[in-house]
C-alpha cells in the first residue's frame, strides 16, 4: 500500500510555490541584465575567457554537489570565486550564462532532480545579478583588459551575494525539511562564516592581482589557498559528520529495540534515509520468504506492501540484512541516492553496523511475534474444544465467573445444558469418525442459532452447554432454548445415511449464590427431568431438587448456626469384635437446620470449609465431644472419643493450641482423644500439616487414619504420619463376604498394622457374618449398624448402662465363652499411646 500523509502534499505545494516565485524573479532579473547590456553596448568577451569561467564554475559546483549528496550538512562551496572574478572581467549577462551553464551541466551529468536543478539555476541568476548590480553601483566596470574594482566594492558586493544567497536558499530548505528558517540559518553558522571569509579573502586577492596588473604567477597561490581552506573545512566537516552519525546511529539503534515488527521496519526505513542522507530507503524482506517491502524517505513511510522493490540500479546501494555469524538472514536494505556515489570506508562500516542492528531487531521482533502467536494459540486451545472449535468447560466457567463477579452486561443470565439422546448408538453403529462428524455438525448448528453474546460450549462427549446472557425476562430463556434445540431437528447426512439428532435440554437461571458450580448442578437436574419426562426442555425448580442447599450459602446462616448451637454431635460406639464391649466412640457432627432439618456432614461440610466458619465449627464439635467424654467418665465409662479433622483445620497454626485448650478445660487426658485424618490427604498436604500433627502427638493426642485403602498411596501416608489406628473403609467390609480381593485387602491391612503395632478398626459392620469374618482375619474392633446407629451422648450413656446380656458397656454377645480365648498382653510401641 502507498502511504502518503496530507502533510506531504502541503509541503510539496509550499515548495512548488516558493520555487516558482524564485524562478519568476530570476527570469525578470535576467531580462533586465540583458536589457542593460544591450543599452550600454556591452562588448562580447573573449570566448576563451567565457570558457574558463564556465569550466571553473562547473568544477566548483561538482565538488559542492558531491559533498551535499553524501552529507546532510552545508559544506564548502567555492562557486562564489568564479562568480566574483567573472563579474569583474565580463558583463553580468555573460557571467549568468557561464555559471548557470556550468551548474546545469553538473546537474545533468549527475542525473539530479529536475525541480532542484531549476531552483539552483534560478537562485544563481538572482545571486549573480544582485552582485553585479552592486559592483556597478560602487563604480566597478567589467573589463578583461583593464578591470576596475576597489576592495571596498568587492567586499560590499560579496556581502550582497551572501545575503541574497541565504535569503533565497534558507526558506526553501526550511519548507523542505519542515523546520524553521531560524534553525536552518543557525545550523553550522560558524563554519559557514569561516568559509565565506576564506572565500572573500580569496576573491579580494585574485581581483587585486588582476586590477593591479601584477604578474599572473601570483594567481598560482590561489589553488593552494583554496585547497588548504577546502581541506581544513572538509576535514572539520567530516569529523563533525562522523560524530553526529555515530550519535544518530546509536539513537536509531535504541529506537529499533521494539517488539513490534511494523514499528521496527518503519523506524528503520525513515531513520535510514536520514542517517545516510538518501532520497529513499527500502527494506526488502522477500528474499527471506516474506513478501513485504517497506519504502520511506526522510518525511516518512511511502510504501508498505508486497514486492517487488523499486530501487535496484547504479544510484542505489544494497546491504544484506544478516547477523554477524550469518546464522539468520532477514532480507536486504536498499539505499537510493540522487545519483551514482561511492561510499567511504567510514560510511560502509556505518551501513554494515546499521544493517546488522536492523537484522537483529527484525529477528527479535519476529521471535516475539511468533512467541505471541504461540501464546495466543495456546490460550485459544486451552479455551476451546479441539473437535468442534467451541468453547470448552474452562472457558464456560471463566465467562460465568465474570458474570457472578459483576463484570458483564445487564440482564438475566441462564445456562442451557444439552445432552444428545442415544448418541452412543451412532458410535456403535457407524463408528467414532461418524460420531465426530455428528458432533461437529451439532456444534455448528448450535453456534449459528445462538444469539449475540451467548457462549456455546462443548463440555465433553455428547454434552453441550449454552450460557444465555442479556435476557430481558427469565421466560425468554425457555424461548431461546427451544429455538436452539429446534435447530437440531433437521436431518443430517453422515456417510450417506440420513440421521436425526434428538436432544434434551435443562435450563437453570443464575442463582443468587453458589456460582457456576451451583448453576451447572441445577441445569443438570433440569436436563434429566426433561429426559425422564420425554420433553425437549425443562426448567429447574426448587421443589423438585432434594439436594438444594443454596440457602446454606446465604449470608449469616453458618455464623448463626454456630452461635445458636445448631450444630450437634452424635456418637457411634466402636466395639471390640470379640467381646462385644464398647471401647471408644466416634463423634459425628450434624446440623439441625430450622428449614432443611437434619443434615449430615456430606451436605454442609464443604460449604463450612469455604465460608470461613471452619475454626468455629471445629471448636464447637470438639467442645461437645470432650464434654460428652467427661460425662461418660463420671458415670464409670472411661471411653476415648474420636473426632474427624478437616485438612483445612490442620493448616491453621492455631488449631493445636485450640485442641489442647479444650482438653484442659474439660479435664480430659490427651490420650483419650483420637483425631481421625482422611487417608485421601495428598503428600503435599501431609508435608504442610506435619508440624501441627507432631505438636499434638507430643502432647499425647492419638491419631487415626480414616478410610484406609481408598487413597492413592497408603504406605506413603503412613511414612509421613505415625498414627495409632487404621480404620478400614466400609466399602471393603461390605464386599467382604462376596469378594476375595476385599478379604485380601483387609488381611494385608491387619498384617501391616501388626507389624507397625497399630489397632485396626473396621467401619460399616452390618451383620454377624461380617463380624465373624473380620475377627478371623485378625481385626479387633469395628463399628456399624450391627452394634448401634449414631446417637446423642445421653442416649449412648443409657445404652452403655443397660448393656447387652446383663453386661454394662457391652452391645453384643461375645464370640466365645469366657476363658475360651486367652489374650496375650498388648505390646507397647515406642510412641505414646501406640498399641498392638
Amino acid at each position: 500500500m502507498r502511504i502518503r500523509s496530507s502533510n506531504d502534499d502541503a509541503t510539496d505545494r509550499q515548495l512548488s510555490l516558493l520555487i516558482g516565485l524564485v524562478v519568476v524573479l530570476a527570469a525578470g532579473v535576467a531580462t533586465l541584465d540583458v536589457w542593460h547590456a544591450v543599452v550600454t553596448h556591452a562588448a562580447i568577451p573573449n570566448p576563451l575567457l567565457l570558457l574558463l569561467i564556465y569550466a571553473v564554475s562547473a568544477i566548483s559546483y561538482r565538488v559542492k554537489i558531491v559533498i551535499r549528496i553524501r552529507s546532510s550538512n552545508n559544506v564548502t562551496s567555492w562557486g562564489d570565486v568564479p562568480i566574483m572574478v567573472g563579474l569583474v572581467l565580463v558583463p553580468t549577462p555573460w557571467v549568468v550564462l557561464c555559471v548557470t551553464a556550468g551548474l546545469a551541466t553538473v546537474r545533468i551529468l549527475n542525473h539530479g532532480d529536475t525541480r532542484k536543478a531549476i531552483f539552483a539555476v534560478a537562485k544563481e541568476v538572482l545571486v549573480i545579478s544582485a552582485t553585479g548590480a552592486t559592483l556597478l553601483l560602487f563604480g566597478a566596470h567589467p573589463s578583461a583588459d583593464h578591470p576596475q574594482a576597489s576592495a571596498a566594492a568587492v567586499v560590499v558586493a560579496y556581502l550582497v551575494l551572501w545575503i541574497v544567497d541565504d535569503l533565497v536558499f534558507h526558506p526553501v530548505i526550511a519548507v523542505a525539511s519542515r523546520t524553521t528558517i531560524r534553525k536552518v540559518f543557525l545550523h553550522d553558522f560558524g563554519g559557514r562564516v569561516f568559509v565565506r571569509a576564506a572565500t572573500l579573502a580569496t576573491v579580494v586577492y585574485v581581483i587585486e592581482v588582476l586590477v593591479s596588473g601584477a604578474t599572473l604567477l601570483l594567481l598560482a597561490f590561489v589553488p593552494v589557498l583554496v585547497g588548504c581552506a577546502h581541506l581544513w573545512r572538509s576535514r572539520r566537516l567530516r569529523t563533525q559528520q562522523e560524530r553526529d552519525s555515530w550519535r544518530q546511529l546509536a539513537d536509531t539503534t535504541d529506537e529499533l529495540s521494539s517488539v513490534d515488527l511494523n514499528q521496527v521496519l518503519h523506524i528503520a526505513a525513515v531513520q535510514g534515509a536520514n542517517l545516510f542522507s538518501a532520497g529513499e530507503v527500502e527494506i526488502d524482506l522477500t528474499t527471506s520468504g516474506v513478501d513485504r517491502v517497506v519504502r520511506a524517505g526522510t518525511d516518512g513511510v511511502t510504501y508498505d506492501g508486497p514486492g517487488p522493490r523499486k530501487f535496484d540500479g547504479e544510484s542505489s546501494i544494497t546491504a544484506e540484512l544478516e547477523t554477524r555469524d550469518r546464522s539468520y538472514r532477514a532480507g536486504e536494505l536498499v539505499i537510493d541516492f540522487d545519483g551514482k556515489i561511492k561510499l567511504t570506508e567510514f560510511e560502509q562500516y556505518k551501513l554494515k553496523t546499521f544493517a546488522s542492528a536492523l537484522c537483529t531487531a527484525i529477528r527479535n521482533a519476529a521471535a516475539y511475534a511468533e512467541l505471541q502467536r504461540i501464546n495466543e494459540q495456546n490460550a485459544y486451545d486451552a479455551a476451546h474444544d479441539p473437535l468442534t472449535g467451541l468453547a470448552n468447560r474452562r472457558e464456560l466457567y471463566e465467562r460465568a465467573d465474570e458474570y457472578f463477579a459483576g463484570r458483564t452486561e445487564d440482564g438475566v443470565v441462564a445456562l442451557l445444558l444439552i445432552d444428545l439422546n442415544h448418541f452412543k448408538e451412532v458410535n456403535d453403529t457407524l463408528g467414532h469418525a461418524a460420531g465426530d462428524a455428528v458432533l461437529r455438525e451439532v456444534a455448528r448448528r448450535l453456534d449459528d442459532a445462538a444469539a449475540p453474546g451467548d457462549l456455546v460450549a462443548r463440555l465433553g462427549g455428547d454434552e453441550f452447554a449454552v450460557l444465555l446472557v442479556n435476557l430481558i425476562t427469565p421466560a425468554l430463556a425457555t424461548h431461546r432454548a427451544e429455538q436452539m434445540l429446534s435447530a437440531l431437528e433437521t436431518t443430517l447426512e453422515v456417510e450417506g445415511m440420513q440421521i436425526t439428532v434428538e436432544a434434551a435440554g435443562g435450563i437453570a437461571l443464575a442463582p443468587g449464590s453458589g456460582g457456576i458450580n451451583e448453576l451447572m448442578r441445577r441445569a443438570d437436574i433440569a436436563m434429566y427431568q426433561a429426559k425422564r419426562a420425554g420433553q425437549q426442555t425443562a426448567t429447574y425448580a426448587h421443589a423438585q431438587d432434594t439436594a438444594d442447599v443454596e440457602r446454606l450459602m446465604l449470608g449469616g446462616e453458618l455464623q448463626r448456626a454456630v452461635a445458636e448451637q445448631e450444630f450437634v454431635v452424635d456418637f457411634q460406639p466402636i466395639v471390640d469384635l470379640g467381646s462385644g464391649e464398647v471401647i471408644s466412640a466416634e463423634a459425628l457432627a450434624r446440623w439441625q437446620h430450622p428449614e432443611y432439618g437434619y443434615l449430615t456432614p456430606m451436605q454442609f461440610l464443604e460449604t463450612v470449609e469455604r465460608s470461613g466458619q471452619l475454626p468455629a465449627f471445629a471448636d464447637a464439635v470438639l467442645d461437645q465431644a470432650l464434654a460428652a467424654s467427661g460425662v461418660w467418665r463420671e458415670a464409670g465409662f472411661d471411653l476415648p472419643v474420636a473426632v474427624n479433622v478437616s485438612p483445612r483445620s490442620l493448616l491453621d497454626p492455631r488449631f493445636p493450641a485450640t485442641v489442647l485448650t479444650q482438653l484442659a478445660r474439660h479435664d480430659v487426658p490427651p490420650e483419650r482423644l483420637v483425631l481421625e485424618l482422611a487417608e485421601t490427604l495428598t503428600i503435599s498436604q501431609l508435608d504442610t500439616v506435619s508440624r501441627a500433627l507432631d505438636e499434638l502427638r507430643e502432647a499425647g493426642v492419638r491419631l487415626a487414619l480414616d478410610d484406609f485403602g481408598t487413597g492413592v498411596s497408603p504406605l506413603s501416608v503412613l511414612s509421613h504420619i505415625p498414627v495409632n489406628q487404621l480404620k478400614i473403609d466400609r466399602g471393603f467390609v461390605t464386599a467382604l463376604e462376596t469378594s476375595s480381593e476385599a478379604a485380601a485387602v483387609i488381611r494385608s491391612t491387619v498384617d501391616l498394622a501388626r507389624s507397625l503395632h497399630l489397632t485396626v478398626i473396621a467401619e460399616g459392620v452390618e451383620s454377624e457374618p461380617q463380624r465373624h469374618a473380620l475377627w478371623e482375619l485378625g481385626c479387633v474392633a469395628g463399628q456399624g449398624h450391627l452394634f448401634a446407629r449414631p446417637m446423642s451422648s445421653v442416649r449412648l450413656l443409657g445404652t452403655l448402662q443397660r448393656g447387652s446380656g446383663g453386661r454394662p458397656g457391652a452391645l453384643a454377645s461375645a464370640l466365645h465363652d469366657a476363658g475360651a480365648v486367652v489374650r496375650m498382653p498388648r505390646r507397647r510401641a515406642s510412641g505414646p499411646g501406640r498399641t498392638g
